[in-house]
């Protein structure tokens, strides 16, 4: 296990913050009060974390992302470059919404494509892969695929990030691991 935490010159980190060992903060990151990051976490160049945001173990942050309060990940996301979250449904400079903010949940494991933006209030299942350029406006299932503007299903996708095909009994084996998996009532089952 890595015990030291890498903060770049060039970043900043308002304290109170909580960072766990292994991490890697890079150039002109921003971290503002009380967030919390887990171990082994990497954030990219120009990535913002907001008050009250928690990453969870080895969440990997490319550059130029924005995460802002109300958004948790659990263990294992990868969140792709230019990603986008918002936090207010309806945004405008005149009126004050602070007490509006959405929450935004992100399980174990999911991934968040290049430039995809995840519209607050909705839960991004385990191990669900958001494709690059999506537009998130609903709940994204377990191990569900999602692309386009809005989300729509377009599969399902194993542990390892390979496409699963079901046969008609509704088993698959990703192609990578040989891991089996289930289909039933459109959820997704590790077996």
């Amino acid at each position: 296990m890595i015990d030291e935490i890498y903060i770049h010159e060039t970043a900043v980190v308002d304290a109170p913050c909580k960072i766990g060992r292994g991490t890697k903060i890079w150039h002109f990151c921003h971290l503002m009060p009380n967030c919390m990051i887990g171990e082994e976490c990497i954030l990219g160049q120009n990535v913002f974390v907001a008050s009250e945001v928690t990453l969870g173990n080895r969440v990997k942050v490319q550059n130029n992302v924005s995460i802002y309060k109300g958004v948790t990940c659990e263990d294992e996301v990868f969140i792709g470059p230019s990603a986008v979250f918002t936090n207010v449904v309806n945004p405008r400079s005149a009126v004050e919404r602070k007490n509006e903010f959405a929450p935004t949940h992100i399980g174990k494991g999911a991934t968040i494509g290049a430039n995809a933006t995840i519209v607050c209030g909705h839960n991004i299942g385990r191990y669900a892969f958001v494709g690059a350029g999506t537009v998130v406006t609903r709940n994204v299932l377990d191990y569900e695929l999602v692309v386009g503007n809005p989300a729509q299903h377009a599969g399902w996708m194993s542990e390892n990030g390979q496409k699963l095909q079901f046969d008609a009994e509704g088993f698959a084996l990703c192609s990578a691991t040989g891991e089996k998996y289930q289909l039933v009532d459109n959820k997704v089952v590790k077996l």
